[in-house]
């Protein structure tokens, strides 16, 4: 890439000067003598790299193709945010709330980054769903319901998802909550200000707006049901009860009253239960959790008068209310986050990152704890440290380092674990987890499914795939063919003969009389292969030449600094506008699925591959090739810009 006069410029090319395919004079013999000639092209569906890095299976280049008007609505004066939204509710029910939290691996899978810069998924799946908020979109309809009911244990992501997708499957769930809320980590793990709660609400309410989708708030099954009157009940059961207890540092004095874990800090605040916080804090960490725990002290502030308002019973009243008090006896906290890894290598996402030191937050790299140092009350004083290396995931001590942090608070968010006490020891499969296959099924256990944090604690989006891929699952064993393994590629794939079927064009019943080929039969899709299942496409297959410099239509982000952080607590992410998603649909570049660029049809020499007539077009059926025609000479494969095109055996 070289600079031009006002953006860089693209120098991509597949060959250097006096570079070819092949040796012009050897050419004639390669085309009619060689393995090129008989091979033709072949449209083959892989996943694209978006996809593939999506836990949750998001069809992302689907909804892109949307935006970009590409893929129209199937119904007349339907809003492409519309569709796009059932697009992306295919997968995943919640676009707004991850369109603002998740990490975006996406993002950093996206074959884009190899021209300019990612395409901004994140910003578009916001728009969206905050778009269907706007405009009051219920999920797509359900299917009617066919008699089976399962019991989902847990109102988090994973529960919520699996819930919804039973219900698309035609199966009744009651969903059981211990809390008096449903959203799970989403409500009571992340702060208000990332995941606003009308927001929440919203995107949780529609769920529970099909019949056969029912909720049971304040009940803690195991104590207050046990798994008997489950299993004698439902027909399949979901455990969906995530990770609510963290991982105390495994470092003497770390039982001091005063070292909490990351996750009881953000529940309590979350609860409205916290109003002011420790002058000093070292959090222990490194995560999206450390970060949230920082950031949330940082804005809390310390209290050193309290007022009248400040006791117990005001808590109804939130923190606003504390605020318009005492602000004036707000100070700042002091917060050192430390993570065993350099910061450039922690698991939190550099924008967080960023966004926790512009506010005040001092992280240190490549430290790890060793010993809590008590004061004469018993209460931790500081944290002894020392500067460490990493071997994989195992810190090692570099001697003489030693150093101590003073803190009137230490909170550890280095991990969390399922609670598998009061009637639900049988689950436990060893280490705070509960064990299962490889199709989500829990070990040793008939009816029994779980997924999301209590099988692995990682990103809300994991839970949210664990959700919908152990619905599906649930939905074959209630059918007597619970499959044993799932596909190497396992996400909401794109299913060329359901695009079809939307619109009218599914191919005719088969005649089952043995036939030549099959490029005039009208029952079979010709010369198309879907690999989606099997084949991440990677951008080497790719013509990146085709492609200009674009920037990224980036969301606007409210930083707030340090002198100002105390009592903030406002949305920090704008939305991107329609003319930006659609420019960013636009950027998408379709990997592995045609985009309708015609250079296949343009650079053919022998006029062999042709447009599929409009009547009869669809996402991945734009053109089709006259095999009769075709020499076999792979111009089409070498221009096809997304690799859609690859050469195979005709007829």
């Amino acid at each position: 890439m070289t600079e031009g006069a006002n953006e860089p410029k693209l120098t991509h090319r597949r060959f250097e000067n006096g570079d070819t395919m092949w040796n012009w004079k050897d050419l004639p013999s390669k085309i009619f003598q060689a393995d090129k000639s008989y091979k033709c092209p072949t449209y083959v569906h892989r996943a694209p790299p978006c996809q593939g890095s999506c836990p949750s299976g998001h069809d992302i280049r689907g909804w892109l193709s949307i935006a970009r008007g590409m893929d129209k609505p199937p119904v007349k004066d339907m809003p492409w945010q519309r569709y796009a939204f059932d697009r992306m509710a295919s997968a995943n029910p919640f676009p707004a709330t991850m369109g603002r939290v998740c990490p975006a691996p996406c993002e950093t899978g996206c074959n884009r980054n190899e021209v300019d810069d990612f395409v901004g998924i994140n910003a578009v799946e916001q728009y969206v769903g905050d778009w269907a908020i706007e405009n009051a979109t219920r999920l797509p309809a359900a299917p009617a319901l066919g008699g089976k009911k399962v019991a989902v244990i847990g109102g988090g992501p994973a529960g919520l998802t699996a819930a919804y997708f039973l219900r698309m499957h035609g199966h009744a769930s009651t969903v059981f909550e211990s809390q008096d809320k449903m959203g799970g980590m989403m409500r009571f793990g992340i702060p208000g200000y990332r995941t606003p709660r009308e927001m929440l609400d919203a995107e949780i309410g529609r769920i529970f707006a099909f019949d056969g989708v029912e909720q049971r708030l304040g009940v803690r099954v195991g104590k207050d049901i046990s798994i008997a009157d489950l299993e004698r009940d439902y027909d399949a059961i979901f455990w969906a009860i995530g990770a609510q207890k963290g991982r105390p540092l495994p470092v003497p004095g770390a039982d001091a009253v005063n070292c909490i874990t990351g996750v009881e800090f953000l529940d309590a605040f979350n609860r409205g239960w916290v109003f002011s916080t420790a002058k000093r804090i070292v959090v222990v960490g490194g995560g999206d959790t450390s970060i949230d725990v920082a950031s949330v002290a940082r804005r809390l502030g310390h209290i050193s008068n309290p007022h009248a308002t400040d006791a117990a019973g005001a808590a109804k009243h939130g923190y606003q209310a504390h605020d318009v008090a005492g602000v004036l006896e707000r100070s700042g906290v002091t917060v050192v986050l430390t993570s065993l890894f350099p910061v450039e290598k922690m698991t939190a996402a550099e924008h967080e990152r960023e966004d926790a030191k512009r506010e005040g937050v001092e992280i240190r790299g490549g430290v790890m704890p060793l010993e809590v140092v008590l004061g004469p009350d018993g209460r931790a004083r500081a944290l002894r440290m020392c500067e460490c290396t990493m071997k994989g995931n195992v810190p090692s001590k570099v001697e003489g380092s030693e150093f101590e942090v003073e803190c009137d608070m230490i909170v550890s968010a280095i991990g969390q674990m399922a609670d598998l006490s009061d009637g639900l020891e049988p689950l436990d499969g060893g280490r705070g987890a509960i064990a299962v296959d490889q199709v989500y099924k829990v070990r040793k256990k008939d009816k029994h499914f779980a997924g999301g944090d209590a099988v692995r604690p990682h990103l809300l989006t994991t839970a949210i795939g664990h959700g919908r891929i152990a619905a599906e699952t649930i939905d074959h064993f209630l059918h007597g063919s619970l499959e044993e393994r799932r596909p190497k590629v396992d996400v909401h794939q794109f299913n060329l003969l359901d695009e079809l079927h939307r619109r009218g064009l599914e191919p005719s019943p088969y005649d089952h009389v043995q036939t030549r080929g099959t490029s005039a039969a009208k029952f079979a899709v010709h010369n198309y292969e879907d690999r989606g299942a099997t084949q991440v496409i990677p951008h080497d297959d790719l013509y990146l030449g085709h492609f200009g410099y674009v920037g990224r239509s980036k969301r606007q982000e409210r930083h707030v600094g340090a002198e100002a952080v105390i009592g903030d607590f406002s949305e920090r992410m704008s939305a991107i506008t329609e003319e930006q998603a659609r420019k960013e649909g636009q950027r998408c570049m379709s990997c592995g699925m045609c985009f309708e660029c015609d250079n296949c049809v343009i650079y053919c020499p022998q006029t062999a591959v042709q447009r599929v007539p409009k009547k009869e077009r669809a996402l991945g059926r734009y053109v089709y090739t006259d095999y009769s025609k075709c020499i076999g000479c792979h111009i089409c494969a070498d221009v096809c810009p997304t690799g859609y095109i690859q050469m195979g055996l005709g007829e």
